[in-house]
């Protein structure tokens, strides 16, 4: 097994390089934001903070590829840094602590790259999770105080908790009827969002969440982190990792049901 300890302090290091950049304009009153292309918003904070760790990496990865939300891939070769500067943008613009910046190390291998890194650092809430291949999930404050993740085991549909982030592109695939009644079924609903419901199901606090649209990097830092913790991440087809455009995670014991309710009708 490789070891990825030197690689995870890079990527708390990064971690701390755009905290502090995004915790620094974090309710500025003249903080710059635009509409990308696709009608989505980007803040002066999201580019400076994937400037910064893109820095970082430039010089302490040089042969690394690096792929980003903002600026896109840059570099090829085995080795790609994932990064979401500011996952939870509508989040940060409105002042809504909720938002996090996501850093992955994915790795070529069988079926493609895969995470052998995560780390989600959430500066707003003081929360920081993280995970490296083979070497379980954590959270705390730093690589050296830190707490062991474990997902649930809740292990009936009626006695779990599922998180997501809105009704509205469930209802653009035409998946709504199922997802209804899988919140019929389940003992407890909250919209949580974004980066936050994965980090619940890595700390046994959710079992289940599910989102029908993202990108690779909202999803490969959270993919590890979950899977080390002992629970699934798979697309909404049941491949799994980051790779599918839409994600599931679960405890693992309710994924096939949690599937199964997403892709009724469907």
């Amino acid at each position: 097994m490789p070891d990825y300890l030197d690689d995870l302090r890079l990527a708390h290091v990064l971690a701390d390089a755009a905290d502090a950049a995004t915790t620094d304009r974090f309710k500025a009153l003249d903080l710059k934001v635009e509409t990308k292309p696709d009608m989505t918003p980007v803040s002066e904070a999201d580019k400076a903070a994937e400037e910064l760790i893109r820095g970082h990496l430039q010089r302490a990865r040089p042969r690394d590829a690096v792929l980003g939300e903002e600026y896109g891939v840059e570099g090829t070769g085995p080795r790609r840094w994932v990064i979401d500067p500011i996952d939870g943008t509508k989040n940060y613009v409105r002042g809504v602590p909720v938002w996090a910046t996501l850093i992955a190390l994915m790795e070529a291998g069988e079926g493609g790259y895969q995470p052998v890194v995560g780390v989600v650092s959430a500066p707003a809430l003081g929360r920081r999770w993280w995970a490296a291949k083979g070497g379980g999930a954590f959270s705390g404050r730093s690589l050296s105080s830190a707490s062991r993740l474990q997902v649930s085991r809740v292990s009936t549909l009626s006695d779990a908790s599922f998180a997501y982030s809105s009704l509205s592109g469930w209802e653009e695939q035409g998946r709504l009827d199922g997802f209804l009644d899988l919140t019929r079924a389940v003992w407890r609903t909250r919209a949580y969002g974004d980066f936050w419901p994965y980090m619940m199901v890595a700390e046994g606090s959710v079992d289940l969440c599910a989102e029908p649209e993202l990108s690779l990097w909202d999803m490969a830092a959270n993919a590890i982190i979950v899977t080390e913790a002992g629970g699934s991440f798979t697309g909404l087809d049941g491949r799994p990792g980051p790779h599918g455009g839409n994600a599931a995670a679960s405890n693992g014991l309710l994924h096939d049901e949690l599937l199964g309710y997403l892709n009724q009708r469907y």
